[in-house]
C-alpha cells in the first residue's frame, strides 16, 4: 500500500481530531475544521448543518458519545482540492460506516460534507 498523498494525510488527521472529544466539546475548534457550508446525515438519519451542529455538541449538558474508535479508513483525492474519505466508527456497540469530502480553501482542509450509516458488525463484508 502507497502512503496518501499530502491532501489525504491531512484530511485523515483532521477527520481523527473530530473524533477527539475534547474538539467535539469546543466550539473554536470545531470553528477551525468545518467548512462555512459544512453538511451533514447524521447516522439518524437527520440533516445537520454548521451552526446546528456547533451548537448541539458543545451545549451544556449534551450527551457525549463516548470514545469514537475508527478503522479502515482510507482516502482518495479528487481533485486539487477535493478529497474523499470513508472509515467506519465504534462506540458503545454501535458502528457506522462514514463518509467525508474535504476541499480546500484559503484556511485550509476543512470538513464540507460528512454522512454516516449505522450497520451490524455481523454482517459487514468487502464488495
Amino acid at each position: 500500500m502507497t502512503d496518501p498523498s499530502p491532501a489525504v494525510a491531512t484530511a485523515i488527521e483532521g477527520e481523527l481530531r473530530l473524533l477527539d472529544p475534547a474538539v467535539r466539546a469546543s466550539a473554536d475548534l470545531l470553528d477551525t475544521l468545518l467548512h462555512p457550508d459544512f453538511r451533514e446525515i447524521g447516522s439518524s438519519g437527520r440533516l445537520w448543518v454548521r451552526d446546528t451542529i456547533i451548537a448541539m455538541l458543545t451545549a451544556p449538558g449534551a450527551p457525549r458519545p463516548g470514545p469514537l474508535t475508527a478503522s479502515r479508513m482510507r482516502g482518495e483525492q479528487l481533485a486539487a482540492d477535493l478529497v474523499h474519505l470513508t472509515f467506519d466508527t465504534e462506540s458503545r456497540g454501535r458502528s457506522s460506516h462514514r463518509s467525508s469530502l474535504w476541499r480546500l480553501t484559503e484556511n485550509g482542509w476543512l470538513l464540507y460534507f460528512h454522512q454516516a450509516t449505522p450497520f451490524v458488525a455481523e454482517s459487514l463484508s468487502e464488495v
